[in-house]
C-alpha cells in the first residue's frame, strides 16, 4: 500500500456534484500540485478548502477539497477528496490529471480494503458498508448499519472469548499440571461448557439466518404448467405488466424476474416457463430453466388451474417440490371447478385478478416466513452468507469436541477443535486467512 490510488466516488453522469476520491501517502503532496487556493500541504485534517483545480494554466473547475490526515481517515491513510461540479466530462478530465500526476487507478472496493487492512474496520464492518449501498428496504438498511457501526464484531469477540477462556484453562493444566490452585479441566467439567456453547451457537445460527432473510430476501420461484396463471400472478404481485400474458399455452420461454417488499422484506420473484412435455426447442429450454430454478429457491409458488383436473404433469410437479418450502395456489376460482382440491393438504383458492386474494396469498408468504416478528428482531446478528458459513463451521468443530469427551477421549483432543472454532470465529472477523480479502472486495463499486 506504497502507492496513492484515484477513483471517481460517486455515480458517473450528470449530477450537481462529483466526488474525486485519492488515499495514499502522496495523496495530499500530489493534489496541492494541481490546486491553487490555501496551501494544502500545511491545511489541517477534517477541512474543506475552497480553491480551483488547474492542469497547468487551464483552470478545469471550481473545487472544495477535503483534507483527512492518518490515522483520521476512512482508509486510515492520508486522503482528499475533490468535490467537482458534476458534469462527466470535467469529473475525468480531473480524474486523468491526477493520474498523470502519479495517482494510480484504485480497483473495486479498494478505498475499503485499505480501510481493513490499515486495522480501521474489521471485515464484518467493510462488509455492512456494501449491504449499506445494496440495502432495499428499511430493515436491510438497519442490519447493515448495526454491523457497520461494530455490533457483528462485539457478539463475536464476546463468544470467541468465552471460547478462549477454556482454552486457556485447558492449557494450563496440560503445560502446568503442578498448579494447584488451578481448577482442574476433566471431560466431566468440559461437557457441560461445551454443550452450553453449542446451545448459544446454535440461537446465532437461527437469529442469523433470519437476518439473511431481511438482507437477500426471499428467492422466490412460480411453478406451473403452461397456462395456468404463472404470468398473471407475477404481474399481480409486481403491480406491473412485467410478463406477457396471453391464452396461448407457452408463452412464458424464459425466466421472468422481478422484486416485491413483503412486510419489510423483498420477495425476488421468478416466473418460469410452463412445465410440460413439449419438442419445442426453446420452450424445452425453459423448461429445464424452471426446473433448475426449483431447486435454487428458497420458497416455491406452485400454481394450479381451478377448471382444470390434474394430469401427469400436475403430480410430478408436486413431487418436485415436496421437500422444498411452498405454496399451494390454486388459481382461476370464478371459472368451473374441474379440480379435485382434495389431492391437497393445504392450498390458498384465488384469482389473480382480485387484490384481495393477492394479500392474501402476501400474508400466508409472512405468516410461513414469520414476517410479522420482525419489528422484534435483533439486529445485532449477521446477516451475510460468507460470515454464517463461518458459523456452521465453528458449530462443527464445537460439535466435534463433544463428541470426542462422548467418546472418552482425553481433554485435549476436544481441545484441537476448541481451537478451530476460534480460529473460523476469527476468520468472520478477518482475523486469519487474510487470502480472502481481494475476493471478497472485489465486488465493491469503484471509489469506494
Amino acid at each position: 500500500m506504497e502507492d496513492t490510488i484515484v477513483a471517481i466516488s460517486t455515480a458517473i453522469g450528470k449530477s450537481a456534484i462529483s466526488i474525486v476520491r485519492v488515499s495514499g501517502p502522496d495523496a495530499i503532496q500530489i493534489v496541492s500540485g494541481i490546486y491553487r487556493g490555501v496551501d494544502l500541504l500545511n491545511a489541517p485534517g477534517n477541512t474543506i478548502n475552497y480553491g480551483h483545480i488547474y492542469d497547468g494554466k487551464e483552470m478545469l473547475d471550481e473545487v472544495l477539497v477535503s483534507v483527512f490526515r492518518t490515522p483520521k481517515s476512512y482508509t486510515g491513510e492520508d486522503v482528499v477528496e475533490i468535490n467537482c461540479h458534476g458534469g462527466i466530462f470535467v469529473t475525468h478530465k480531473v480524474l486523468e490529471l491526477l493520474i498523470r500526476k502519479g495517482c494510480r487507478p484504485a480497483e473495486p472496493g479498494e478505498f475499503t480494503k485499505r480501510a481493513f487492512l490499515n486495522g480501521r474496520i474489521d471485515l464484518t464492518q467493510a462488509e455492512s458498508v456494501m449491504d449499506i449501498i445494496e440495502a432495499k428496504t428499511a430493515s436491510s438498511h438497519k442490519l447493515a448499519t448495526f454491523g457497520l457501526r461494530g455490533d457483528v464484531r462485539k457478539m463475536i469477540e464476546d463468544f470467541r472469548n468465552e471460547i478462549l477462556s477454556m482454552i486457556l484453562k485447558i492449557e494450563v493444566n496440560i503445560d502446568y499440571p503442578e498448579y494447584e490452585d488451578e481448577e482442574q479441566i476433566t471431560t466431566e467439567y468440559l461437557k457441560p461448557v461445551i454443550s452450553e456453547l453449542i446451545r448459544k451457537l446454535k440461537i446465532i445460527l437461527e437469529k442469523s439466518e433470519t437476518s439473511a432473510i431481511l438482507k437477500d430476501g426471499i428467492s422466490t420461484a412460480i411453478i406451473g404448467r403452461p397456462n395456468v396463471g404463472k404470468s398473471s400472478l407475477l404481474n399481480s404481485l409486481l403491480k406491473e405488466d412485467k410478463a406477457i400474458v396471453t391464452d396461448i399455452a407457452g408463452t412464458t420461454r424464459d425466466l421472468v424476474e422481478g422484486q416485491v417488499d413483503i412486510g419489510g422484506v423483498i420477495l425476488n420473484l421468478i416466473d418460469t416457463a410452463g412445465v410440460r412435455r413439449t419438442e419445442d426447442i426453446v420452450e424445452k429450454i425453459g423448461v429445464e430453466k424452471a426446473k433448475m430454478t426449483i431447486e435454487k429457491s428458497d420458497l416455491v409458488i406452485l400454481v394450479f388451474d381451478f377448471s382444470e383436473p390434474l394430469n401427469e404433469v400436475d403430480e410430478e410437479l408436486l413431487k418436485m417440490t415436496a421437500d422444498k418450502t411452498r405454496i399451494i395456489v390454486v388459481n382461476k376460482r370464478d371459472l368451473e371447478q374441474k379440480l379435485d382440491l382434495e389431492a391437497f393438504e393445504d392450498y390458498l383458492l384465488l384469482s389473480t385478478f382480485d387484490e384481495g386474494d393477492i394479500e392474501k396469498l402476501k400474508a400466508k408468504i409472512k405468516e410461513i416466513y414469520k414476517l410479522s416478528d420482525l419489528s422484534d428482531l435483533d439486529y445485532t446478528y449477521i446477516g451475510n452468507a460468507r460470515q454464517i458459513a463461518k458459523l456452521k463451521q465453528a458449530l462443527k468443530a464445537l460439535e466435534d469436541a463433544d463428541e470426542s469427551i462422548s467418546m472418552g477421549q482425553p481433554v485435549d483432543i476436544s481441545n484441537i477443535d476448541l481451537h478451530h472454532a476460534f480460529d473460523y470465529l476469527g476468520e468472520i472477523l478477518g482475523e486469519k486467512h487474510v487470502s480472502i480479502v481481494d475476493e471478497l472486495f472485489a465486488n465493491f463499486c469503484l471509489g469506494k
